[in-house]
Formats: structure tokens, C-alpha cells, sequence
């Protein structure tokens, strides 16, 4: 019974210094280390964002990046004349996911850089989807514009820790600086 209640005695203490190293961990970002995100393109925009994170626990990391934006095209007849077409044309969320092993976290501290999510638009889409004048025409020439980045960082890979977003519905323009939340 004396074993017993030693070992049990043991068990417990393990478990409290387990649980006080996990809340010992206070991650945020290091003094200029919020999350930049930058990009280029018209046709096919890849979106990558780098950071400084410090307070970090020693578990696996998942950052994962979203993207969305629209599309604009040109309305073509069958003659192969153009004019510029009316609506814009939602594209994404168009997403990436980078997994950090805890073994690139050194002493709670992580400059990460994300995989690129890549916003792309069709090639061409309908007269009616693009606003042109009628049925007969197609959309061609897409023109895409970056409206929306979302990063949300996980630690361990099932519990966010960050959501970091930037928007404007009129086009974002790189290089961005996200704005972050912890739950």
C-alpha cells in the first residue's frame, strides 16, 4: 500500500510539472516581428509571409496562410475585339500550410517564413460571369487583385495561438504587415 501510494504521489508530481512547463510558454512576437507578407503578380499572385515569434513551448508549429481576392476580365466577341467586362470575379481562398518541427525552436524563439499560398483565376470564364454585354461573349485576360490574407498559427498543430489577418476590399498592396489576435 506504501508503493502504491509513492508511485501515485510520483505520478501526480510529474503531471503538475508537465502541465506548468506547458503554461510556461508565452509566445508573441518579437519588437518588429509581426508577420509581413509579401507579393506580385496580376495573373497569378503567390503570397508568402515571414515573422519573429518568441515564448514559443517546445511542440510542433502548423502556420497556415489563406488568400483571397477577384478577378477582373476582359469581355471578347467572337471577332476577337475586347472591352473591359463589369463584375468582379471572386477567386479563393487559395491556401498553404507550413509545419514547423519543435526542433527548429530555439530557446522558445522562430523566424518563420510560410509556404506560398498562390491566388490564380481562370483563364477564361463565361460573357455572363465576367459582365459583358452578351452570352456570346467570353471573359479573357484576368487581371486578379489580392483583397484578403489570414495566417493562423498553431501550438501544437491543433491549437491556434495567432490569427493574423490584413484586408481592404479595393486591394491590398505588398508588402503587408498583418494585424494579430490570441484566443
Amino acid at each position: 500500500m506504501r508503493r502504491f501510494a509513492i508511485a501515485s504521489l510520483l505520478a501526480m508530481l510529474m503531471l503538475v510539472l508537465a502541465v506548468s512547463v506547458a503554461f510556461a510558454a508565452s509566445p508573441h512576437f518579437k519588437k518588429g516581428g509581426e508577420p509581413v507578407c509579401t507579393f506580385s503578380g496580376t495573373t497569378s499572385i503567390p503570397v508568402t509571409c515571414t515573422g519573429t515569434l518568441a515564448g514559443l513551448g517546445n511542440e510542433d508549429l502548423n502556420l497556415h496562410l489563406s488568400v483571397s481576392g477577384f478577378a477582373l476580365y476582359q469581355c471578347q466577341n467572337g471577332g476577337g475585339n475586347t472591352a473591359p467586362g463589369q463584375n468582379k470575379v471572386l477567386e479563393g481562398p487559395a491556401t498553404s500550410d507550413t509545419a514547423i518541427p519543435a526542433s527548429a525552436i530555439k530557446n522558445g524563439n522562430l523566424t518563420f517564413t510560410t509556404n506560398p499560398a498562390t491566388l490564380t483565376a481562370a483563364p477564361t470564364v463565361s460573357g455572363a460571369t465576367a459582365g459583358c454585354p452578351n452570352p456570346n461573349w467570353t471573359g479573357v485576360n484576368p487581371v486578379l487583385t489580392l483583397t484578403s490574407i489570414t495566417l493562423d498559427i498553431f501550438q501544437p498543430p491543433t491549437i491556434r495561438i495567432f490569427h493574423c489577418t490584413a484586408s481592404n476590399p479595393n486591394g491590398l498592396t505588398s508588402p503587408v504587415t498583418l494585424t494579430c489576435t490570441s484566443p
